[in-house]
């Protein structure tokens, strides 16, 4: 269980992982981090937890993600602070 009570069951597992999978393969290596890793993740699992199931919705969160935080991490830190 997580931390906001949410259980999620086997099968679900096993697609939230394959989701992770296929959007981390699409990345350059050089953007494959651990920190990568956990966003695309984190994006993942509050979709999953809000009651998607579609595999395709899932990725768009995942890569949605993955846009976010390459923004973000591409902006110069005077430019964040805007």
């Amino acid at each position: 269980m997580n931390p906001r009570g949410t259980v999620f069951q086997p099968e679900l597992v096993e697609l939230m992982r394959s989701v992770l999978d296929d959007a981390t393969a699409t990345l350059p290596e050089a953007r494959r981090t651990s920190s990568m890793n956990a966003e695309i993740a984190s994006a993942i699992l509050a979709c999953a937890a809000k009651g998607e199931r579609d595999p395709a919705a899932l990725k768009m969160a995942a890569m949605l993600a993955v846009v976010n935080c390459t923004h973000y991490h591409d902006t110069s830190p005077e430019r964040r602070a805007v």
